[in-house]
């Protein structure tokens, strides 16, 4: 699965690369650029991230106990539950550190894994976009001589059809994330670069990742107030049409071709069998399979 990913990024960034190679750079002077870019935006948001998620761990492991404590004073259920239970005794042993032995290998593992598959899709991706012409020739020469006119057709459509829904997939999470951090700005919501990079990110996910991003960014909106709160989930409400029934059907439709039933679906059925990473390359395998089957395999029902 991860090097199927590492070949969907690769694919969906070479036409960037082959933009910046007919500006008469070299191939390998395009792909350090567009591997760069792509590195940047995540490194930008890794170094805007985790020192703010580390501040407001610490301050919030401050902050539990003496909620729990003043909530075990005033609320006679919670103070029974506490009796019984321990829960407060149990959640300041948490966040003093105290966790079990298997859980803080746990984490480590959960995280040595984590940054395991970063690297090797990384690396594996820089591979076959600097490769990626030999990629091509040998997908060619999998045809027999006879069919191969046919295959090499087949084959850059199905690419450049993957290609533009890479494109098309971040052209919508740049705007999303534009938006998302105009938005915090003027209504003086903490952290609006963090958060529209935030958004940015999940809104690669089809379908539920604006969602997420909208739920967010209106929780940490109610830092502010409730009305804001209320008016950033009513804005994410507004941009989600605006996306699903405007943006998405006209960038994709020019990309890869697939209608908006057959895309839910793909998407639907990529996310219960490979999670996250089914749904983001759902789309382009559908839009694979519908080529496939609008070429080879209809013409052949219409002559039988």
């Amino acid at each position: 699965m991860l090097l199927g990913l590492a070949f969907f990024i690769a694919v969906g960034l070479d036409p960037v690369v082959l933009w910046l190679y007919r500006r008469g750079l070299p191939r390998w002077a395009a792909v350090t650029i567009v591997v760069l870019l792509v590195l940047g935006v995540v490194g930008g948001f890794l170094a805007l991230a985790v020192p703010l998620v580390t501040e407001q761990a610490s301050k919030l492991s401050q902050e539990i106990p003496h909620y729990l404590h003043d909530l075990d004073r005033k609320n006679k259920a919670f103070g029974k539950l506490d009796a019984k239970y321990h829960i407060v005794k149990g959640l300041q042993k948490i966040l003093q550190g105290g966790g079990s032995f298997d859980s803080v290998v746990g984490l480590g593992k959960a995280l040595l894994g984590f940054i395991t598959s970063f690297v090797l899709v990384t690396v594996v991706a820089i591979y076959l976009l600097v490769d990626m012409p030999r990629v091509r020739r040998a997908v060619y020469l999998l045809a027999p001589r006879s069919r191969r006119p046919r295959m090499v057709l087949l084959t850059d459509e199905i690419l450049s059809r993957v290609g533009g829904y890479v494109l098309g997939n971040l052209l919508l999470s740049l705007i999303a994330a534009c938006l998302t951090t105009a938005w915090a700005l003027v209504f003086g919501i903490p952290y609006a670069l963090l958060q529209g990079l935030l958004v940015g990110l999940l809104d690669l996910i089809p379908i539920i990742g604006s969602t997420i991003g909208g739920i967010i960014v209106s929780l940490v909106a109610l830092t502010v107030s409730l009305p804001v709160a209320i008016a950033t989930a009513g804005f994410y409400v507004f941009y989600r049409f605006l996306e699903d029934y405007l943006l998405t059907p006209r960038i994709m439709r020019r990309t890869v071709a697939v209608p908006g039933l057959l895309t839910v679906l793909a998407t639907v059925l990529g996310g219960a069998l490979l999670g996250i990473v089914g749904a983001l390359v759902a789309i382009p395998v559908a839009a694979a399979l519908k080529l496939l089957h609008d070429e080879i395999t209809l013409p052949r029902l219409e002559d039988s």
